[in-house]
């Protein structure tokens, strides 16, 4: 999902961070993907310690001039203190969210194993269940429990869970209220009258519809990207796309006939500006070409 657009996007260099076992390797899956793809260099290492190598370069790890992709919380503020040494980011992608709206269409089945998806990530991540009744809550939180049992990572689940909320929410107005506020990573909707619920999104990083619509979808298959904004920046960011891997240049050049025709509105808007340098730069063409 991050090394795709960055081949298509036509980076000159990719390279992939990635932690390796307790005896050193990278799986074999990831190392295979790297080469079908085509990305340039492969490094065993991640976490924060990662991103500073990146950002400053060592013997064997290439400074570079974006950082993209999600990680914990200590990641993400990595991330953060790169920007501030001339380093692009992505977004603040950090611990992982899901919001699911339920109503009596949902089935609490499947909504329990997609909040359980996202507890399983780690501590630090959060669940949020917005519900339209009591009724539907207290269906949905009995089969987060009854699954919960199964998991093989049920402890890192539960301290997750504890961190979570359920909310009941009768009024769609003011649950699409809410769920804008939050502005959830993930936001998965399973409500009888879909079309207007999503139409009142503005803020989520991806949205899953649907029954059959899980999170992990998008993790994997679906062909959505999934490094999405968290904690709330999907207020102000998008999830990574090939344009965040794409850097503008724009060139101008200008005629002795076209200096002509704009060089006194450039003048006009300096003076007002009182950076009289700015108006002459212009002043001074105009004058040669007069003169000429």
């Amino acid at each position: 999902m991050l090394a795709v657009p960055a081949k298509l996007a036509g980076c000159r260099e990719v390279v992939i961070c990635t932690p390796p076992n307790k005896e050193g390797k990278v799986h074999p899956a990831i190392l295979f993907t790297a080469a079908l793809i085509g990305v340039d260099k492969v490094v065993k290492a991640g976490g924060a310690q990662a991103v500073a190598a990146m950002t400053y370069g060592t013997e064997s790890v290439p400074q570079v001039d974006k950082i993209f992709g999600p990680g914990n919380q200590y990641v993400t503020a990595a991330k953060q203190l790169a920007t501030q040494k001339g380093v692009a980011i992505d977004m603040p992608a950090g611990p992982s969210e899901v919001l699911v709206y339920a109503d009596e269409s949902a089935e609490p089945a499947f909504v329990a194993a997609d909040l359980l998806s996202q507890a399983e990530h780690g501590i630090d991540s959060q669940v949020v269940l917005v519900a339209s009744s009591e009724k539907v809550t207290q269906r949905i939180l009995k089969e987060v429990e009854r699954q919960l049992q199964k998991l093989s990572r049920k402890e890192i689940a539960r301290l997750a869970l504890e961190n979570s909320v359920a909310i009941v929410m009768p009024n769609p107005d003011k649950a699409l209220d809410l769920i804008n506020f939050y502005a959830p990573e993930h936001l998965i909707i399973c409500v009888a009258h879909e079309e207007e619920a999503v139409a009142g999104i503005v803020n989520a990083g991806s949205v899953f519809i649907g029954n059959y619509t899980p999170e992990s979808a998008g993790d994997y298959a679906s062909g959505t990207n999934h490094t999405l904004p968290t904690y709330g920046y999907a207020r102000n960011y998008s999830g990574v796309s090939l344009d965040s891997f794409v850097k503008k240049i724009t060139y101008q050049k200008i005629t002795a006939e076209g200096i002509q025709i704009l060089g006194p509105t450039v003048e006009i808007m300096a003076e007002h500006e009182l950076l009289e340098a700015h108006k002459n730069a212009v002043t001074v063409r105009l004058k040669s070409l007069k003169d000429k």
